[in-house]
């Protein structure tokens, strides 16, 4: 194992005993010693990781998310984005994992702490919480419903998370989220065809640029190189692919990526590597791919920073 894979490891197993002793004692009572007493580290290796408790909670969200988000993104591949059925398995995986892992407990206690950084951080998971449901709508009731979609996405929230909350009180198991998920999502296609059909509009949706700016996204030097590595792909096809069919099928990817990055208001980054990766059984545009992939993967990496 080389070094940066040791240390990686070594960091996600901190991550992972603190969760537990998070769930068992709570954030505020887990002292750092503890910490490192039952993770097995010294001090100095603990502060090599995070410079404090409160980044480790955010480390521990940040995880956990991550895996979630794969998972959730795995029930999307290859299957219609329009599919409502799909969205409800999304949704009824992401509150499993909350209830596995324990985040609205952790969550509850950061949000009493009146610590201003955590508080911000919270902020951030809530706001891409709620840029999801919104990109998830316009997949589902399409783009002649976009004004009213971020009205909706607030308002379903709303309606998942109460109904959640009291029907823990009941019976916690995975059949009723299930129910409770299927229940909520019902009372969304009604709520939907409403707001439209009566045209009332609460919230702008462009209120979610200002609120999750996102420095690539919105750089006009992250578009406009896109735009030139895509046209550079474009002549490579022209040049070095005789059959239209074939120039066809790799320009419509081309297309695709680019229209993901630009008009997606969640781009979904698993679908566009397995693009790249369809795209690599050519190697006359190694060096165009090669500049994509490296500005696809620092897009992602600074929109991962506002999460």
């Amino acid at each position: 194992m080389i070094k940066g894979d040791y240390m990686y490891n070594r960091k996600q197993n901190v991550i992972k005993m603190a969760h537990q002793l998070f769930i068992e004692k709570g954030f505020q009572a887990t002292s750092i010693q503890e910490i490192l007493d039952y993770s097995g580290i010294s001090k100095g290796t603990f502060y090599n990781y995070f410079s404090s408790k409160n980044e480790l909670i955010i480390g521990i969200y940040k995880s956990i998310y991550k895996q979630m988000e794969k998972e959730r993104n795995d029930l999307l591949f290859g299957q219609n984005p329009a599919s409502i059925e799909i969205f409800i398995k999304q949704l009824e995986l992401q509150m499993i994992t909350n209830r596995k892992t324990k985040l609205i407990t952790i969550y509850e206690e950061v949000m009493v702490s009146n610590d201003p950084d955590l508080k911000q951080f919270i902020q951030h998971i809530r706001l891409n919480s709620l840029q999801w449901i919104y990109g998830r709508f316009i997949d589902i009731f399409g783009e002649d419903k976009k004004p009213y979609l971020l009205d909706c996405s607030i308002m379903f929230l709303g309606i998942l998370q109460h109904n959640i909350q009291y029907s823990r009180l009941a019976n916690e198991n995975v059949e009723r989220i299930s129910q409770v998920v299927r229940y909520s999502v019902g009372r969304l296609v009604k709520m939907v065809e409403e707001v439209s059909t009566t045209g009332e509009q609460l919230l702008d949706p462009m209120l979610l640029e200002k609120w999750l700016p996102s420095c690539s996204k919105n750089n006009k030097g992250f578009k406009n190189q896109l735009l030139h590595l895509s046209g550079a792909c474009r002549k490579a096809i022209t040049k070095n692919l005789a059959s239209e069919e074939e120039q066809e099928k790799y320009t419509e990817l081309i297309e695709f990526i680019q229209e993901e990055l630009l008009h997606s208001s969640s781009p979904r980054k698993f679908i566009i590597e397995s693009t790249l990766s369809t795209m690599k059984v050519h190697s006359f545009w190694k060096k165009e791919l090669q500049q994509l992939e490296g500005l696809i993967e620092e897009y992602f990496n600074e929109l991962e920073k506002t999460i």
